[in-house]
């Protein structure tokens, strides 16, 4: 009995040596692929104020070539420097990125597989080396205004079945995850623009000029206008000059016309030459305008005057507001292309062969007009007099500052806009409707 008892500790020891044996002899280790599900993608982003810069980076499948976007703070104001540095209504969308970005965590794991890539659309779409020219995704970069990197990742397909995700990796690493993206990240230049580009509101619209003519591209010589002057009385009243007998303005076309000013559609932006981005008239007076100057005008459907006057190819439209700004829009020759050849401007912006003629330069100038407020009221009326020199001051800022912002471009204005403002004055008449009761 004793021995049996004996043989049982030995094996017990046994065992027990065995196991503990087992447990600390060296393995081979099995990497735990879902470690950090959970984790934000960007632990040290933190403040979406502190974004400065955006870069995206979508490509482009036709052409097999990326196409970077850009907006940016400087010195406190903010550009697009990918779209010739014109400015930018860009914090609040940025901010809004931004939050986004902070928020996103690593939903799920999905592969740390290279090969994975294409499928999952997350190829770095600036990666010289891929050969593949499909299943690139967007990278999206966040940058804080001393340039240093706050957020970096490529975005890919959406995960199929699971609304509101998409997968995402960081450019440096193959491990690829699905995460809730759902930050508006859009390279559409309209969408990060001021949407009504002269600041103009409806009832604030109280005077225009349509100035009717063309110009002979032979002879740069006018056709007799015909302007039309048309004012407003109230939202169902205009009255204009020379209508003929038997008609009278047309409110509704009129009413129209305003709406079309104020959500004229911009479809891309040329810099001007140096020489003209101030005031046209002074720099022309200065000599400041050179041979190369008039001739980018003229291509574009302008042509200077000897008293440094500018005329349009096809008209003009004047508005005057009861802030006391008076804008002048000047329409130009056609823009041809497709995409960025009419946003950017290239070398075929000018060639009717290299695309529809679907678009139109125009030329916007701003300055004050005291006639917009009013007659001034007399010293003696002292609250009146007041509010009516303090509307002047700001009548006066708000043209100098559009006039500035005006000066350094050359707009190209959507077909379907320019079509809406740029009409005959028969578009804007109609007949007397015969009062109730009277004889037809």
């Amino acid at each position: 009995m004793q021995e049996t008892k004996k043989t049982l500790a030995i094996a017990g020891v046994a065992i027990l040596l065995g196991v503990v044996a087992f447990a600390s002899a060296p393995r081979r280790a099995v990497p735990d692929l879902f470690f950090d599900v959970g984790e934000p993608f960007f632990p040290e982003f933190t403040d979406p104020e502190a974004a400065a810069t955006l870069d995206v980076v979508e490509f482009d499948e036709d052409t097999a070539s990326a196409t970077p976007f850009q907006v940016t703070n400087e010195d406190g104001l903010w550009t697009i420097p990918s779209h010739h540095g014109y400015p930018a209504d860009g914090a609040e969308r940025l901010s809004n990125i931004a939050a986004d970005i902070i928020s996103l965590t690593k939903e799920d794991f999905r592969s740390d597989n290279v090969a994975d890539h294409e499928a999952l659309g997350v190829i770095d779409p600036t990666d010289l080396t891929a050969t593949s020219l499909v299943g690139r995704g967007t990278r999206v970069t966040v940058k804080d205004a001393t340039g240093e990197t706050l957020a970096d990742l490529v975005v890919g397909r959406p995960v199929e079945g699971r609304p509101g995700l998409r997968f995402v990796r960081s450019p440096d690493q193959k491990r690829v995850y699905s995460a809730r993206f759902e930050a508006d990240i859009s390279t559409r230049f309209e969408d990060w623009i001021e949407q009504n580009l002269l600041e103009v509101e409806r009832d604030q619209v109280v005077h225009m000029v349509l100035n009717e003519y063309q110009v002979d591209e032979v002879t740069r010589r006018a056709s007799p206008p015909r302007t039309f002057t048309v004012d407003k009385v109230d939202d169902t009243t205009w009255t204009g000059d020379s209508v003929p007998a038997g008609q009278e303005v047309d409110y509704v076309q009129m009413n129209l016309l305003v709406g079309a000013v104020m959500n004229m559609q911009i479809a891309g932006v040329r810099p001007k030459p140096e020489g003209m981005t101030g005031n046209l008239r002074d720099a022309a007076m200065a000599g400041r305008i050179s041979r190369e100057d008039i001739t980018d005008l003229v291509n574009k459907g302008f042509y200077p005057t000897a008293d440094g006057g500018l005329l349009s190819n096809e008209g003009e439209l004047l508005v005057r507001t009861t802030e006391g700004v008076l804008y002048t829009l000047r329409f130009g020759e056609i823009v041809y292309g497709r995409g960025d050849a009419v946003l950017l401007g290239d070398e075929t912006s000018d060639d009717a062969e290299t695309g529809p003629g679907e678009n139109r330069y125009v030329f916007i100038e701003a300055e004050f007009d005291e006639a917009g407020l009013g007659p001034e009221p007399p010293a003696s009326e002292t609250d009146a007099h007041a509010s009516w020199e303090r509307r002047v001051r700001e009548g006066q800022e708000k043209a100098d500052r559009l006039a500035t912002r005006f000066a350094r471009w050359y707009y190209v204005v959507a077909a379907g806009s320019y079509d809406r403002i740029h009409k005959p004055r028969e578009e804007f008449l109609k007949d007397i409707e015969p009062e109730e009761g009277e004889a037809g």
